[in-house]
């Protein structure tokens, strides 16, 4: 049986990736220093280096400047859960996994990101979106390690707690005005968590 063969990238390709991760990071930096709501599509071109015709190109509003930005800490996310795999059960895997995340992005310029979308109404309402696209990848995830068709309901289950359990613990960190690693407000969550199940 031979193995999947991935495509190399081509140049195309490449390029096409380069100039969208240069948008959006000229763009979140704009963000950052001017406030999302004050930034103009225009200002971000032009920082860019591009026209508002190519803008569009890659993207269809400033939502999706930030949202290419969350997109990473998802792909994250989904390879640290598969990197914990013998962790022990579903929980103990995504917990181990939000930890490993957790301390790699507990950064000031995460927590300005995170300040920027709590500030923007915009942004706001799409947190509820986010946190339903992050659960989705967990569960996915889980089901590429556990694939049983039976456990499909516990895995969906252990996926939606584990996202509540992460918000609950952002949120705890950000009230508490980051006295504490978020890494520690993580693990308090899911002690509690399974203190109560």
């Amino acid at each position: 049986m031979s193995e999947a063969v991935t495509k190399p990238e081509g140049l195309r390709e490449r390029n096409r990736r380069q100039t969208l991760q240069h948008i959006a990071e000229v763009g979140i930096e704009l963000f950052l220093a001017k406030g999302y709501d004050a930034t103009t599509l225009d200002e971000i071109a032009a920082a860019a280096g591009i026209s508002r015709r190519t803008f569009f190109y890659y993207f269809k509003s400033k939502d999706d400047i930030l949202l290419a930005h969350l997109a990473g800490y998802d792909d994250e996310l989904k390879a640290s859960v598969l990197e914990h795999d013998s962790a022990g059960s579903p929980i103990d895997v995504v917990r181990e996994a939000m930890l490993d995340v957790a301390a790699r992005f507990e950064t000031s310029r995460l927590m300005a990101i995170i300040r920027l979308i709590r500030q923007s109404e915009a942004l706001s309402a799409s947190r509820y979106g986010n946190n339903l696209r992050r659960e989705q990848v967990v569960y996915e995830t889980l089901c590429e390690i556990w694939p049983a068709r039976e456990r499909r309901d516990r895995l969906r289950l252990v996926a939606m707690v584990s996202i509540g359990t992460l918000r609950l613990a952002v949120d705890t960190w950000i009230e508490h005005g980051r006295k504490r690693k978020l890494t520690t407000y993580v693990q308090d969550a899911f002690a509690n968590l399974k203190a109560e199940i």
